[in-house]
């Protein structure tokens, strides 16, 4: 299975499914950026239940402009804003102080491109599993993809209609289980225990 998807934000589960599970992976680098996707957000379970972090990008004049060249505000310290969310949300969670140190460069070393900022995320996510994905970039943008699996619409939460299994959540007990949350939710909860629980999620 040839996978096709676009590199994202710390991705949702069953993005990261679709990884692992795939024969090899092409991540689409040739896409117009789309706001309100996870190209540049991610859900992860606060005290309060659901919450969003965006990163800030640099809004171009360009009517279209491609996701690799996107730019990363940084006049908003959201790097400290991000991680101090995850510290609430996940500081009590089985693996949080696990994974710490792995995820830390995200959070301190400033990147200039959104781009370039995922595909580290892709990176360090895959060391806090233990594995390795090589992958490979289209040249070109791919409008239909008939020799590969087309996981894009992934990226956008609303159409991702996947319904993950039940794992344990750090705040279940007051707001119920949260379907589809960012990776780093299964991994700060779940361990290791992760990978094989994204092998065997059904798409």
């Amino acid at each position: 299975m040839k996978a096709l998807l676009y590199p994202t934000y710390f991705p949702s589960i069953s993005h990261y499914a679709a990884m692992v599970q795939a024969d090899s992976i092409t991540f689409e680098t040739e896409d117009n950026f789309q706001k309100q996707t996870n190209r540049n957000r991610m859900y992860i379970y606060s005290p309060n239940g659901i919450q969003l972090l965006n990163i800030p990008i640099k809004h171009s004049k360009e009517a279209h402009q491609k996701t690799k060249e996107v730019k990363i505000e940084q006049d908003f310290n959201w790097q400290k804003q991000h991680f101090k969310s995850l510290e609430a949300a996940y500081r009590t969670s089985p693996f949080f102080e696990y994974f710490e140190d792995d995820i830390l460069p995200i959070f301190q070393k400033k990147q200039t491109f959104l781009l370039d900022l995922n595909l580290e995320v892709f990176e360090i996510v895959n060391q806090c599993l233990g594995i390795t994905l090589p992958f490979e970039k289209t040249a070109e943008y791919f409008q239909n993809s008939p020799d590969y699996i087309d996981y894009r619409t992934l990226t956008n939460g609303k159409k991702d209609q996947t319904s993950c299994e039940h794992y344990t959540q750090v705040f279940e007990d007051k707001h119920g289980f949260l379907n589809n949350l960012s990776i780093l939710d299964l991994l700060f909860n779940e361990g290791r225990y992760a990978l094989d629980y994204l092998k065997n999620q059904k798409l």
